[in-house]
């Protein structure tokens, strides 16, 4: 496939930049994600080179969380919003594409009706993935961060409506859970207490059994909290900051969060809840640094495209 852009060679020539281009959607409960990239094989070690990352704000979790179905509006600005990731899409021409929903679309009650009508309208064919799958793709990006993989690693994903934590030992992956435990979920009043005492337990039972684990964070409100404690990229930040960073935050009122932190509106009300959802993970895991290296959900699926990309081709028999 041609590329719409070359570079010019030093030789006066041109040529194509290196890679492959992918496109992944990400249809999260807190917003809706198109990342359009490029992977450079790298000798077996594949490098994601991000081109394009568009973040719309819609908030799917704002009705399910609260027992409705995603409301007639939010489906007209979610459908609006795919076809434009479509045209976008089309205009970048990627070899492949794939699209997630996840925790707000698993529970809405209009969730399968509005994939359909997202397929008829768009052309996208968004696969609504349960919370196991969702940390499996999000962890799959742990082989492509600067991770100490010679320790305990745990991977917490913090989203609209749930965490995904996956824990890594030796390098290989040991356990993966789902708990309904989300910024939104939180934001709306709708975390049972029984599901605060399971992640309790279960991080626990992690720290009995793994000593000296490190943390591997993502998820916007996440990244949003690592860019504010002015930790350099690639350096762990402590439970000590983070609990510092949380307090500053918490003393300023949801206005003075926007125009004082500079933050988006709908990151303003839930970034507290992120700080308390990160805070406790740290804590019952006895987790003292954590490394975030501002990937997520896009970012594995691109990885997953790429993967089943090479495979094919490699199966492929050769040409004469």
């Amino acid at each position: 496939m041609t590329t719409s852009k070359r570079k010019r060679s030093s030789n006066g020539g041109t040529h194509a930049p290196p890679g492959i281009k992918f496109a992944a959607v990400d249809v999260g409960s807190n917003g809706v994600r198109l990342m359009l990239a490029r992977v450079i094989g790298n000798n077996g070690a594949p490098v994601v080179k991000k081109e394009s990352l568009i973040r719309i704000p819609i908030r799917l979790g704002e009705d399910v969380f609260s027992g409705r179905p995603i409301s007639k509006q939010t489906i007209r600005t979610l459908s609006e919003t795919m076809r434009g990731f479509q045209h976008l899409i089309t205009a970048y021409e990627p070899v492949d594409v794939a699209a997630c929903a996840t925790s707000a679309m698993r529970e809405a009650r209009n969730g399968p009706d509005l994939v359909e009508a997202i397929r008829a309208e768009s052309g996208i064919d968004l696969e609504i993935i349960d919370g196991a799958r969702e940390a499996e793709l999000i962890a799959a990006n742990v082989y492509g961060s600067s991770a100490d993989l010679d320790r305990p690693l745990l991977h917490l994903d913090i989203g609209g409506g749930s965490i995904e934590l996956t824990l890594f030992d030796g390098g290989e992956r040991a356990d993966s859970r789902s708990f309904r435990i989300g910024t939104v979920r939180l934001l709306k009043h709708k975390v049972a207490d029984e599901e605060w005492g399971a992640l309790k337990d279960w991080l626990r039972h992690l720290a009995r059994t793994h000593e000296r684990i490190i943390a591997l964070g993502s998820g916007g409100s996440l990244n949003k909290l690592f860019r504010m404690s002015q930790v350099k990229e690639g350096r762990p930040v402590t439970y000590k900051q983070l609990k510092e960073l949380a307090r500053v935050i918490a003393s300023y009122s949801y206005e003075e969060r926007i125009l004082q932190l500079s933050m988006r509106p709908d990151r303003a009300d839930v970034i507290v809840h992120a700080g308390d959802i990160v805070l406790s993970v740290m804590k019952w895991a006895r987790i003292s640094k954590m490394l975030v290296p501002q990937v997520g959900l896009a970012d594995g699926l691109i990885r997953q495209l790429y993967a089943r990309h090479t495979a094919a081709t490699s199966d492929a028999p050769a040409r004469a």
